[in-house]
């Protein structure tokens, strides 16, 4: 899991500004004003104003904001010394205008001093005319250098920001917030296949079953049945029934399904849907490409300038320095991917997604069902379009080359091993295109997760490329040698979980399972008797890789599992090894059949994880693998029906797939997919995966609204909420190879 701090003041003139106290305006008997001088009748003290012009016009603050600055917090207008107390809860509002309009101020409640925590957010489009804006949220500390901030910087042009009505009331009552979840019954919102499971929840009371009723497009009903009660769900709160209407298999669109006097939002019936779903998800990781621009003519409303090549404001990363005291060089470490929302470049998460992307072609060549040709040379839109190149593996390339530009070079100290992580020194606020970003770019320590993670990628790489470039296969197989004899010389170097200034930690104390994972591919690539017999001697090897919460970045031996069982080799007791992957699909087939909403995702203690809706992608890997390896119609069945809750059919009845489903995520937590903030910027991609639930709302908008959230309900549509509702690479991966999978079951 990553932990996430968003900046709330990065300028030091904002911490020293002047300030002179007034005492606190009291408001009613139990609620107790925290803002002074809000109203700004005569005086302005004692707020602050920092890279502004400002003064009192018509009784408002008014800011005169300069243009040509990058971040948000390079203008403001603050207060400081506000005190809160955890647990209370706050109304912050206040009214403001802009002209020209359409620019978004950044209104922020947080700690004034280091590390500048943000507590509470809002970001509101303000018009010429002015309106008011009030929050309601849940003090989550107690602080005595707590901060009102207005943060307006980060325009190409001048404009004027006026400010008046600034109040934090404590005291008020906790506001409910209430999603709107729209019609009861809870389907699929993009496709069935015709000859797949048609799987729907219903929410309802109801003690006995209902009748249903299947209508197409015209209106007209193409068939019914009755409703299955199923009690109370344990992963929403809800009590529900099932809905089966697999026996419908005629293809078409717009049907809808209505029962208890709720309609269904709309969805088709057939493949077309997963044939685009499999190129957008693959798509995607264009638009996160460093190091190059993003032509427009390829990706329409997406393009922008080349991020992170030195031209400024950027510092550039191809010769990027280590943090203070890590190292004494500095390495190009240009392109790859960026990680998620920010600009940070991950090893372990780029090889996880790197792999899995990978892994989407290589299940295609080796598949029952797989079509090489899906995701061939001209079908992703890319500038290596035309190469010959299945364009997968171009788009793959352009992160593989990253992570071998991450190795240690030879005569240095940990030579062969790969730095964890690039990014910048410290974090940077929303919106923020790429090419904007002013922060310094660090190399930090390397680490013997991301060294392996450098080796199974690199190792895979050999045999994929190999028909298409020989010369880049013999590289990446010559670097997934000198990575892993570099982890065996050096097994227990982690990352440290406190260095996550600037980026994510990911941390993890445990190489067993990376290990494993790159004996498997330099095995399956080499076929060399030293890589099978650590493989066969691996604790891992021999244990059940496939829990609740599926694969991810730091539990990667299902990784080298799925592999092993579907990629040919001469592997000693390889069957048993194939054996234990249908085990595992066999309890994700077992949760799927117990959860009335379909997915084979039932963590413990119904504690849904940080990219849970991924987590249940590639459960549902697995149970595909297992069709792969078997032909067993019922895993064909449970990959497919898994889709449903990513794609609709859950207690939000929304698509967590931007541009799929009526209504659809398309808020994430992203600095140059803000749309939400700057209007001229787009929303993420169509094909887009959002995070999803995660219980443990660790941002600060997401706890303001989702307090004592049940499971499924623990999500909001919101950039600011970076823990329910960011986009990943290793979460759209998941994607992808899902997509791909359905795709191919015509």
């Amino acid at each position: 899991m990553k932990r996430r701090r968003t900046a709330l003041l990065s300028l030091a003139a904002l911490l020293g500004a002047a300030l002179t106290a007034l005492p606190a305006q009291q408001a009613g008997a139990d609620e107790t004003e925290q803002v002074r001088n809000g109203g700004f009748d005569t005086t302005a003290d004692p707020w602050w104003t920092s890279n502004v012009s400002a003064g009192l016009a018509d009784g408002r603050l008014c800011a005169d904001v300069p243009g040509g600055t990058a971040n948000r917090w390079d203008s403001a207008v603050g207060q400081n010394d506000i005190t809160l107390q955890k647990g209370s809860t706050y109304r912050f509002s206040f009214s403001g205008s802009g002209v020209p309009e359409g620019h978004v101020v950044r209104a922020v409640v947080g700690l004034g001093a280091a590390p500048y925590d943000t507590w509470y957010e809002a970001t509101p489009v303000l018009s010429a005319s002015g309106g008011s804006y009030a929050y309601t949220f849940t003090a989550p500390v107690d602080s005595a250098q707590g901060q009102v901030a207005f943060q307006v910087g980060g325009s190409a042009d001048p404009w004027r920001f006026c400010l008046d009505d600034v109040s934090l009331l404590g005291g008020v009552p906790p506001e409910v917030y209430e999603p709107d979840t729209g019609p009861r019954v809870r389907v699929n919102q993009v496709a069935y296949l015709p000859g797949g499971p048609k799987n729907a929840t219903l929410v309802t009371d109801a003690a006995g079953k209902l009748p249903w009723r299947l209508k197409n497009a015209a209106g007209t009903t193409v068939a019914k049945g009755w409703s299955v009660p199923r009690g109370l769900d344990a992963s929403s709160g809800q009590r529900v029934h099932s809905i089966d209407f697999g026996a419908y298999r005629k293809g078409g669109t717009g049907f809808t399904l209505v029962a208890d006097g709720e309609t269904s939002r709309p969805f088709d019936i057939g493949t077309a849907a997963y044939r685009r779903l499999r190129v957008d998800a693959a798509k995607y990781y264009y638009t996160q490409r460093s190091g190059i621009a993003i032509r427009d003519d390829l990706r329409p409303g997406y393009g922008r300038a080349a991020g992170h090549v030195g031209v400024a404001p950027n510092r550039g990363d191809a010769s990027v320095p280590c943090q203070p005291g890590v190292c004494d060089y500095a390495l190009d470490v240009s392109g790859g991917w960026y990680d998620a929302g920010d600009h940070g470049k991950y090893v372990v998460n780029g090889g996880i997604a790197v792999w899995e992307l990978m892994s989407t072609y290589e299940r295609s060549l080796h598949a029952r069902t797989g079509h090489p040709a899906a995701l061939g040379d001209g079908t992703l839109a890319l500038p290596e379009s035309g190469n010959r190149t299945p364009d997968v593996l171009d788009e793959a390339r352009w992160e593989l080359d990253f992570l071998l530009r991450m190795q240690v070079p030879a005569g240095q100290p940990l030579a062969g091993m790969a730095h964890h992580k690039v990014h910048d020194e410290q974090w940077t606020g929303l919106p923020l295109l790429p090419d904007d970003d002013p922060q310094k770019r660090e190399l930090h320590p390397p680490t013997t997760t991301a060294t392996l993670n450098l080796a199974a990628t690199a190792a895979q790489a050999a045999r994929l490329y190999k028909p298409y470039d020989k010369a880049f296969a013999a590289k990446a197989l010559k670097a997934a040698r000198t990575a892993w004899a570099a982890a065996v010389a050096h097994p227990q170097v982690y990352a440290d979980p406190a260095d996550a200034t600037g980026g994510g930690a990911y941390n993890d104390t445990d190489a067993t399972d990376e290990f494993y994972w790159a004996a498997a591919e330099l095995y399956l690539t080499t076929g060399e008797k030293r890589y099978a017999d650590f493989v066969a001697g691996s604790p891992v090897h021999i244990a059940d890789v496939f829990g609740p919460y599926g694969f991810d970045w730091s539990r990667t031996a299902a990784a080298g599992r799925l592999d092993l069982a579907l990629v040919p080799s001469r592997l000693p007791g390889r069957d048993k090894v194939r054996r234990s992957v249908v085990r595992g699909a066999d309890t994700y087939l077992a949760a799927l059949a117990a959860q009335p909403y379909g997915m084979p995702y039932a963590p413990d203690n119904n504690l849904y994880d940080w990219g849970s809706s991924h987590q249940v992608l590639n459960n549902a890997v697995v149970i595909a693998t297992a069709y792969d390896l078997t032909g067993a119609s019922k895993y064909r069945d449970a990959a497919v029906e898994s889709m449903d809750y990513v794609l609709g059919r859950n207690a939000l009845n929304i698509s967590y797939v931007t541009g799929y489903g009526e209504v659809n995520s398309h808020r994430q937590h992203s600095r140059w997919y803000a749309h939400q903030l700057d209007p001229n910027l787009p929303d993420p991609p169509a094909g887009t995966l959002a995070g999803g639930p995660n219980s443990s709302i660790q941002d600060p908008y997401a706890q303001s609204k989702l307090q004592g959230c049940v499971g499924q309900f623990c999500y909001i549509d919101d950039i600011q909420s970076w823990s329910t509702n960011e986009t990943a690479i290793n979460w759209n991966a998941a994607l992808a190879r899902m997509a791909s999978f359905v795709a191919d079951q015509q």
